[in-house]
């Protein structure tokens, strides 16, 4: 840190502008406004918020990151305009910044010092600028092995996860090829997640490069129907299980089965493929309706903006719990992740947000279809469960309705009833702390194996899951693999 000074000099945070609402909801472009060629990062003053790291003796953003990412050296490499090595110290770490860039909930910063009595550095803008920068100037090539190993990796699921695993092995020497159930790769990357957040060129350069490091892409290839999961064991030295949590958590009240009550991804995948230019007959799609998203969290934000673009009468997000503080409560002291109210760019955009709002029932039409939602004020019982309260009971409108309430795990009928997989009792891949599953040569990573989580938290399994599986295919591994809660080191 050549300048031990600077989170005094620049005390402000400061981020790029979003574009104006009334410009980004006419398009599904990046929500956050694009510097011009030639103009600097953020007016030149990304090397001042970069500056603001505090170097610290003990770094908890390091903690913070389940990838361990190396934040206050890339910090200071920004600071002193070092790209070429701001990003090997960023690649060191994290096969996808631009995705943890973009979507990422940034854990780190919420565990960064400087936010005990100031706004903490910006970690996850300082991140993004730094792969923008580096696949901009041309530092982003493909890392190609310098030798084959022989050994074949079959790996299920083209998440991020998947990725990381898919990039870690083909860097070891193994020829890797991802499957993918659906007509293109990138799993939740693709179509869960809406172009406004995440545009899909960000993905198609990855991919590039990892074509020419070797990796090999199947798509439109449903492993378990297509392919038998024995037959693709018997086919490949070692199988990665990186399939997601695609399994929606049910609402389970009466006229749950009512035309136009839908999960989230029902609505967020077809809206994705109609963006990317292959509409789906008959999707759900929102124009001229009132929209009604059950759920808080970043999925049902993803829906809120959706819907806004695609021409919705009104949009309301019911949350069954309280409003969160808007500032750290006493309970969740730094350097925890704390559960604060969070306006979204999509919040931003419009629509209504109800907390203590319990749903009871959908209301019928009369014609099998939902008109309405019957909800009440939520009641918080003294055993700490959340029920309806009579007599507070009211009707929403309601001519679609999103139930973005997470997902329970992952689809794992084909697997367990072709394979005799164990699952957990939540209905995971059971897995060991080496990822390897209760199959010989199956490995299991990301949401699979872990149940709905973060974006950082699938590449940070991914590395660790491509470390175990070169281990197992070699006997040891140079490849780095994550340290935290749910992953683990291995040398040898």
């Amino acid at each position: 840190m050549a300048d031990p000074r600077g989170f005094l000099k620049v005390r402000e945070r400061e981020l790029p502008p979003n574009r104006p609402v009334e410009v980004r909801l006419r398009d599904w472009k990046d929500v956050h406004a694009h510097r011009k060629d030639g103009e600097p990062l953020l007016g030149g003053r990304l090397a001042e918020q970069a500056g603001r790291c505090m170097d610290c003796g003990i770094p908890f953003c390091h903690q913070g990151c389940p990838l361990g990412n190396l934040i206050p050296e890339w910090n200071d490499l920004v600071r002193t305009d070092q790209w070429a090595d701001a990003i090997e110290r960023l690649h060191a770490t994290n096969n996808f910044p631009e995705f943890t860039g973009r979507v990422c909930p940034a854990p780190c910063e919420t565990s960064c010092v400087l936010g005990i009595n100031q706004p903490a550095v910006t970690i996850k803008n300082i991140e993004v600028s730094i792969i923008d920068e580096a696949f901009e100037r041309g530092l982003v090539t493909p890392q190609v092995p310098q030798r084959l190993t022989g050994s074949t990796v079959a790996v299920v699921g083209s998440g991020p996860a998947g990725l990381a695993v898919a990039q870690q092995l083909t860097r070891a020497g193994h020829t890797v090829v991802v499957y993918e159930r659906d007509d293109a790769i990138g799993g939740l990357l693709r179509y869960g997640i809406p172009d406004f957040k995440l545009e899909k060129s960000h993905i198609e350069r990855r991919l590039a490069q990892m074509e020419a490091e070797g990796t090999r892409f199947r798509t439109s290839v449903d492993i378990g129907r297509d392919i038998t999961w024995d037959a693709l064991r018997r086919r490949f030295d070692a199988v990665v299980v990186a399939t997601g949590a695609t399994v929606p958590r049910e609402l389970t009240v009466p006229g749950k089965e009512l035309d136009g009550v839908h999960p989230a991804m029902d609505f967020l995948t077809p809206s994705n493929k109609a963006v990317a230019g292959h509409p789906v007959d008959g999707a759900p799609h929102a124009a001229g309706k009132h929209v009604v998203v059950i759920g808080g969290g970043d999925t049902g934000s993803d829906c809120v903006g959706t819907s806004l673009r695609q021409g919705a009468a009104s949009v309301t997000t019911l949350a069954i719990g309280k409003t969160p503080p808007t500032e750290r409560p006493a309970h969740q002291p730094w350097p925890t992740d704390p559960i604060l109210f969070e306006v979204s760019s999509s919040h931003e955009e419009g629509g209504e947000r109800t907390f203590l709002a319990s749903t009871v029932e959908f209301v019928d039409d009369g014609r099998g279809a939902v008109r309405a939602l019957k909800v009440a004020e939520t009641e918080y019982l003294a055993d700490g469960r959340r029920v309806p309260k009579a007599g507070t009971e009211r009707e929403i409108p309601a001519d679609l309705v999103l139930v973005a309430m997470g997902f329970t795990g992952p689809e794992t009928e084909e697997l367990v009833t072709q394979t005799g997989a164990e699952t957990t009792s939540r209905g995971l891949v059971r897995r060991g702390e080496d990822y390897a599953s209760t199959l010989p040569g199956v490995f299991v990573a990301g949401d699979a194996g872990r149940g709905q989580s973060l974006i950082v938290w699938a590449i940070a399994e991914g590395r660790a899951a491509a470390a175990a599986v070169d281990k197992f295919l070699q006997g040891s591994t140079e490849l780095p693999a994550p340290v935290g809660p749910r992953t683990v080191a291995l040398r040898g």
